[in-house]
């Protein structure tokens, strides 16, 4: 029985993709609307990865856009549509980027950031202390804290001052999957990592995000 629940909600999810590409393609301009509204945050985030200044993402991300349209003829549904805009718009800033001198690929990035800890190390036991490796002091339970607080505006604007201040790579990860609803696969497609350094950079996003949460939280 679970396993026909999953294959039916996946065939629901493949029907309404199939219905967006249908509209998208008959140029309906609210579909295209909630496209927009949903992926262009996280392709301006895949853009700064590539090129040096936000002024350039924002172009790269217009001309990944006139891309998707010109391509919507073409798409054939070997991925979801999102990976396919992703896609476009990590090809469209690496060419961007490329001519700004800047064409270090992704991976290289990925792999220099796997160098550099994700949170201080002074936040752990040291070696040769009992419990070596685990927190100096353990997060607080912000489950006890009132719910109003968590969702004030100023702690919105903690996670994205954090988010947007994270390495290349990671703000990169962390957009994709925590604020598009990108897959793990969808991200290793469309930005060409292995499955390993996707979650690394995953970890150490959402690791970072939550030491500045804690700092703003706990007091």
């Amino acid at each position: 029985m679970a396993q026909l629940g999953e294959e039916q909600r996946t065939a629901g999810a493949a029907g309404d993709e199939a219905e967006l590409v249908a509209r998208l393609r008959a140029g309906d301009e609210e579909a295209f609307a909630s496209v927009v509204e949903a992926y262009h945050p996280t392709m301006l985030a895949v853009a700064r990865s590539h090129v040096k200044t936000r002024a350039v993402a924002e172009e790269v991300v217009q001309e990944a856009w006139l891309g998707v349209l010109k391509g919507l003829a073409r798409f054939q549904a070997r991925s979801s549509l999102k990976t396919w805009v992703f896609s476009i718009v990590v090809n469209t800033a690496r060419t961007r980027g490329g001519r700004e001198a800047r064409s270090l690929p992704f991976s290289s990035l990925a792999a220099a950031e796997e160098q550099v800890p994700a949170l201080e190390p002074g936040r752990f036991r040291p070696a040769g202390e009992a419990f070596a490796g685990h927190w100096q002091r353990y997060p607080a339970d912000w489950s006890c804290l009132p719910e109003q607080g968590l969702l004030a505006r100023e702690t919105f604007d903690v996670v994205k001052r954090a988010v947007e201040e994270l390495p290349d790579a990671q703000r990169t990860v962390i957009a994709m999957r925590d604020i598009a609803g990108c897959s793990a696969d969808e991200v290793c497609e469309a930005l060409e990592i292995s499955a390993g350094n996707q979650r690394v950079l995953l970890h150490r996003a959402r690791s970072r995000v939550r030491a500045a949460l804690e700092r703003h939280l706990d007091g």
